[in-house]
């Protein structure tokens, strides 16, 4: 919790430690037993998925909902009890994200997909719950290893056919590099690691040549 405060800070140095802090406590608190698939305490997701979104230089009532994204659909708490104890904005964005996460998307065909991704944007009010569920994702596509094949898939394909082209459409390259890499590893093994492997020999290639040309400017200045 100590470096999400740092983030925040970092943005904003006003930023409401006390907020974050109370939010991470709830958070735990709802999650305790639970556990990821990877064996880790399932509070370790909301906090990576709100220090994502803290990188995102959002501010406070993002980075809370971040903490408590899951806490409506995966333990009892309700969304009035998050506005209760967080607040209307906070709640707004949390019940966003969660309304995202039970919509079913189904079909591999384009023009379906282009549907899915203007419905999502069409009935968000609060740009907000779109960029906590971005991190949402990207967090679960960084672990999807644990995850059975079947569901590996069908999540990965998911990610390339909604989520990545919605981050694209929001100016966020690098969050959406970073999801269509992953989507790739999961969907195509062998293609993805010939790709990278191609990928890093050019790297070594062009590091070569860079160092080359940097040796002969220094020497020539």
């Amino acid at each position: 919790f100590e470096k999400l405060a740092n983030k925040a800070r970092a943005s904003n140095p006003d930023a409401d430690i006390d907020l974050l802090q109370r939010a991470f406590d709830f958070s735990a608190a709802e999650h305790a037993g639970q556990k990821r698939r990877s064996g880790e305490p399932y509070v370790t997701h909301p906090l990576e998925v709100a220090a994502l979104v803290a990188d995102m230089r959002l501010d406070d009532v993002a980075i809370a909902a971040g903490l408590l994204h899951d806490v409506v659909e995966d333990t009892l708490t309700s969304i009035a009890r998050v506005e209760e104890l967080f607040g209307p904005e906070v709640a707004h964005v949390v019940e966003g994200v969660t309304k995202i996460s039970t919509i079913p998307f189904s079909s591999r065909e384009e023009r379906q997909a282009e549907n899915f991704r203007k419905m999502l944007l069409a009935m968000v009010d609060d740009i907000r719950v779109i960029l906590v569920k971005l991190a949402d994702r990207l967090h679960n596509m960084r672990t999807l290893d644990h995850m059975p094949e079947d569901r590996r898939l069908i999540i990965a394909q998911e990610t390339l056919d909604i989520y990545a082209p919605i981050a694209h459409r929001l100016g966020m390259k690098k969050i959406k590099n970073e999801l269509e890499d992953l989507a790739f590893k999961h969907l195509d093994p062998t293609a993805y690691e010939t790709t990278r492997a191609w990928v890093e020999r050019r790297r070594r290639a062009t590091k070569r040549t860079v160092k080359d040309l940097r040796d002969t400017l220094e020497r020539t200045l």
